[in-house]
């Protein structure tokens, strides 16, 4: 996995044929995006701190949103 920005990882989250998890463990939290049941983005905070990651061809799922 590799990062990647809040914006890339929002399209992810808002495709209506990914289905998403959230899960908190005390001060860590994690959002996974799956597609067809393959993890292809996660986004972690931890305190202050988010990062967000994704599969390589992660590109391939991006949709295109109406303004």
């Amino acid at each position: 996995m590799k990062l990647i920005i809040k914006t890339e990882f929002d399209n992810l989250r808002k495709n209506p044929l990914h289905g998403y998890e959230s899960d908190k463990n005390g001060e860590k939290q994690t959002v996974k995006i799956y597609r067809d049941s393959q993890l292809i983005a996660k986004k972690i905070t931890l305190k202050k701190s988010i990062r967000y990651f994704a599969i390589t061809g992660y590109t391939e799922f991006i949709i295109e949103l109406p303004e």
